[in-house]
Parts: C-alpha cells; structure tokens; sequence
C-alpha cells in the first residue's frame, strides 16, 4: 500500500517522535511511514530513537544553510511531508513556501493562548499557570511563516490541576494530548496528500 513519507524533524529527547514510532508499530499510521529523522542537534536523544526504532536519522548543524542542506536531504528520499515535534528551530519563509500546507507542528497550548514567538517548551506552561487559566492543551497545525499561525488541524483540552508546576502540566500535556494528537494529524495530512497524489 503506497503511503506517505514524512521526516520528523527534533531538537532534544523525543517524547514526541516515540509517541509517533509507537503510533506505527501499532498500525495507527495507514497511510504516514515514519522515513526520516532530523535534528539540529547532534546530542538529540532523538536520534537514538530513530536508530532504536530502524529509522534513518541525520544531524545537520544550525548554521545560515541548514534549510538548504535540510531540503537536499529531504529531496534524496522523497519526503512528502515533515512533522515538527519539538523543534527548536524556526525555519526560513523561503522554505516554508516550497513545503506550503505539508509541515505540521505540535504545540503545548490551545492556539491562539500562550503562542507565537519566544513561547515554547516550558515557558508555555509557566505562562499558563501564572495566568491562571483552568483548562490548557496541545494544538497541531499546519506551519505558515508566521509562528503558531497556520491553520489548526486537532485540538485537545487539558484540565490545569491544584498544585501542578510547569514541569508536572506539561508532562500531563503531552500524555493527554500531544502524543494522542500529533499521529492523528500526520495520518490526516498523509491521507490529504494521497489522495492529492504526490508532489
């Protein structure tokens, strides 16, 4: 059965990537194929779950060409989307453009609260929690130029609980959504692209 290829693209430990390699081993993704693995990093734990998991994973340094050694990786095996999960790179307008509406990313809080630039990882939380709000979440959507602004695919909410830090919500965050939501909107955009026919 044809099915999409994505790159995932990583910065740090993982989790996310491991919520999706877990979501294939267990047939969640039909029509997404886990392909590639990059990170920024060359430390990225990331990494070592791709090799862990048999998936091809590559370290290209965060220089002024990352996003053109990025797309000739990208290009030599025929990457038709790619899924930002925990990604600590914002990447060039030019590149969004070519990849338009086949990048999806994954962030810790329900868009439009608690986004755009300088709110990632922990600070999501932290904001979150000093606002006061009772409820949070995770958000997947698709990746426009403009930070946190694309089109939202899936949203799920999650309660804020008496006595949560930053570190415990988030954790609770990614349990309750980022992990249940960013297979599903792979699988979505790999049946979008599928039945659009490849690039």
């Amino acid at each position: 059965m044809l099915r999409a290829r994505a790159a995932v693209l990583v910065s740090g430990g993982g989790t996310n990537l491991q919520a999706l390699i877990d979501a294939e081993k267990r047939g969640e993704l039909k029509s997404a194929e886990l392909s590639l693995v990059v990170s920024n990093r060359a430390d990225a734990f990331a990494l070592q779950r791709a090799e862990n998991a048999g998936i091809e994973g590559v370290f290209i340094p965060g220089g002024p060409d990352f996003e053109e050694r990025l797309q000739k990786e990208l290009e030599a095996r025929g990457i038709d989307f790619l899924i930002l999960a925990g990604f600590l790179r914002i990447l060039a307008a030019d590149f969004i453009d070519k990849w338009q509406g086949r990048i999806i990313n994954v962030h810790p809080s329900l868009i439009p609260s608690f986004c755009g630039k300088g709110f990632y990882g922990l600070r999501v939380h932290r904001a979150a929690l000093e606002r006061g709000v009772k409820v949070t979440g995770a958000t997947v959507h698709i990746v426009t130029a403009e930070a946190d602004a694309g089109p939202i695919l899936l949203q799920k909410a999650v309660e804020i609980e008496e006595g949560d830090t930053p570190e415990i919500l988030q954790r609770r965050v990614m349990e309750q959504a980022e992990w249940i939501l960013l297979p599903r909107a792979a699988e979505l955009l790999a049946e979008k692209i599928l039945s659009e026919g490849t690039k």
